[in-house]
C-alpha cells in the first residue's frame, strides 16, 4: 500500500442484498477508496437472509492487517458473522470485530474514522458511541 499503514476494513452485512450493497455504495462515495470495503447480503439463494460463507468472503475481500469492522442489521446477521469469524481461525479472527452500532450511521462514521488511519479499537469505539 505505497509504504503506508493499511486502514481498517469495513464489512456491511444485511439480510437484504440491496440494503447491503446500497450502504456499501454510500460509504464508498463518502470515503473514496481509502478504506477496504465489502458487503454480504442475502442467503445462498439470493433471498432475504444471511450466509456465513458469504460473510467470510466479504471479510476476506475487505481484509486489512489493521483489522476489519463488521456492521450487521439483525440478530441472524450477527450470529452468521460470528460463525464466519470463527471459520477464519486465529490469528486473523482476533483482528475482526462486530460493531454494536446502527448499520448506516455506524458504517459511515467508522469508515470516516478508518480513512484517517485510526486503529480497529478506535474505529469500533467511535461507531459504538452511536448506540443508544
Amino acid at each position: 500500500m505505497n509504504g503506508k499503514t493499511a486502514n481498517v476494513g469495513i464489512v456491511i452485512v444485511s439480510h437484504s442484498p440491496l440494503v447491503a450493497r446500497g450502504i456499501a455504495d454510500m460509504v464508498r462515495q463518502m470515503v473514496g477508496d481509502s478504506v477496504p470495503l465489502a458487503w454480504s447480503g442475502g442467503n445462498v439463494h439470493g433471498e432475504l437472509g444471511t450466509d456465513a460463507g458469504g460473510i467470510l468472503r466479504a471479510i476476506e475481500a475487505a481484509w486489512s492487517d489493521a483489522g476489519v469492522a463488521v456492521f450487521v442489521d439483525l440478530g441472524g446477521a450477527e450470529t452468521n458473522s460470528e460463525m464466519a469469524i470463527e471459520m477464519m481461525g486465529l490469528p486473523r479472527a482476533a483482528l475482526v470485530s462486530i460493531c454494536n452500532a446502527p448499520l448506516v450511521e455506524g458504517a459511515v462514521i467508522a469508515a470516516a474514522e478508518a480513512s484517517g488511519g485510526a486503529s480497529l479499537a478506535k474505529v469500533v469505539a467511535t461507531a459504538e458511541e452511536l448506540s443508544p
